[in-house]
């Protein structure tokens, strides 16, 4: 469940990076109030967290992600 809940998070990171990257504009700051707004960094830092968690998936053992998937 933490794996998939990283994943997500990661995503809307990953989509928001993008959105900066491409046009210049930063969604979360964007839908919550500036990026020194309290609930944009808050977004932030759980992507940052989610980052650091799916590090681990990169040791896991294979075994160990197929028993999760099913």
């Amino acid at each position: 469940m933490w794996d998939k809940i990283a994943l997500v998070l990661l995503i809307i990171g990953g989509l928001n990076w993008g959105l900066v990257g491409i046009f210049s504009f930063d969604l979360v700051a964007w839908l919550f109030g500036g990026a020194g707004a309290v609930l944009s960094r808050t977004i932030y830092i759980l992507v940052a967290l989610s980052a650091i968690w799916c590090i681990s998936l990169l040791f896991r053992h294979d075994s160990l992600v197929e028993a999760t998937n099913s």
